[in-house]
């Protein structure tokens, strides 16, 4: 069996008194004392699991804890999700809670706060990368710059290579990737498949397109911080905010509509491609609401991902 070190803690619990002695052969549980811990990169927690100090001999024990460790398996493929949304539906918002890190989510300085969920997915969206690749100076990045620099669009044999080359990052392959708003054609999504990339969940949040127009409408950009601010859901704090904020010169109804119409064909021609693994999601709620339902997909891939790895090692 591989080291603690490799494996999930897939049963934690709070009052190990309770549980059957059968199921603790090693570690042997002290007794139970909550305690602020830190985790190794390579652990993970689902919901219903809690830390407590315990003794275990082949964990690094942060100010003398350890964790006590039931039906250690070990470390599971990670997750490759892929997310489509039209602009203002929130995407953006589902990729942070998505990808949250365990500090971000401030429960595991709080261990008595139970029910967690941390994919810690690498996020990668094809827009940021274009734009770190050019600043980086890449080879990618400066063919992509040359086009760029002409007003040309970046062709989609540079866009996949620079995705292709992300996924295949040290810390994709460990931890799994959330790929944020591609692929946005049919062509890029068999040319990510040729290369061995398939995701096991597509998510595609759907709002209804009055509701998109009212939000991107609505919205103001501070070009002093930088914050993005709603007329309606989320105003300026301040009167002297509120006179500084501008909008952006395509978040009119006009060109957000033909925006829309954009991405409704882009996503009619990649569906095709991953119809059998797509989730539709109701992105009309809150940000919570629409994560829940998110998180209940994610939690049917991961349950059906385990059985699969039991049946295998059975």
């Amino acid at each position: 069996m591989a080291s603690c070190s490799s494996l999930n803690f897939t049963a934690i619990s709070s009052n190990p008194q309770k549980l059957p002695s059968s199921s603790i052969s090693s570690p042997t549980v002290q007794r139970p004392f909550i305690s602020h811990l830190s985790f190794s990169k390579s652990s993970s927690l689902h919901s219903d699991q809690i830390p407590i100090r315990t003794h275990c001999g082949k964990l690094r024990q942060p100010n003398g804890a350890g964790f006590v460790v039931l039906g250690c398996s070990r470390k599971k493929e990670p997750l490759r999700i892929m997310i489509s949304g039209a602009p203002a539906s929130g995407k953006g918002t589902q990729c942070e809670l998505i990808t949250q890190k365990p500090d971000e989510a401030g429960c595991l300085q709080q261990v008595h706060i139970i029910n967690i969920k941390l994919y810690g997915l690498v996020h990668i969206a094809a827009g940021d990368l274009l734009r770190a690749e050019i600043a980086a100076g890449s080879e990618n990045g400066k063919q992509a710059k040359e086009y760029m620099d002409k007003g040309k669009l970046v062709p989609n044999e540079i866009v996949v290579a620079m995705v292709k080359d992300r996924l295949n990052g040290p810390d994709s392959r460990e931890k799994g990737w959330l790929l944020d708003g591609y692929p946005r054609s049919s062509s890029q999504a068999i040319a990510l498949r040729e290369f061995g990339f398939q995701p096991n969940l597509f998510i595609l949040l759907e709002v209804p397109e009055e509701i998109l127009v009212e939000r991107v409408v609505g919205r103001r950009l501070d070009p002093v911080t930088g914050k993005i601010y709603h007329l309606k859901y989320s105003p300026p704090e301040t009167e002297e905010i509120a006179s500084r904020v501008t909008q952006r010169f395509d978040d009119t109804e006009e060109k957000v509509k033909l925006r829309l119409q954009t991405h409704r064909q882009n996503v009619e021609a990649v569906l095709s491609t991953y119809e059998d693994i797509t989730v539709k999601v109701n992105g009309s709620g809150s940000k919570h609401e629409v994560f829940a339902q998110i998180d209940g997909s994610l939690t049917q891939l991961l349950e059906q991902k385990q059985e699969k790895l039991g049946t295998v090692a059975a």
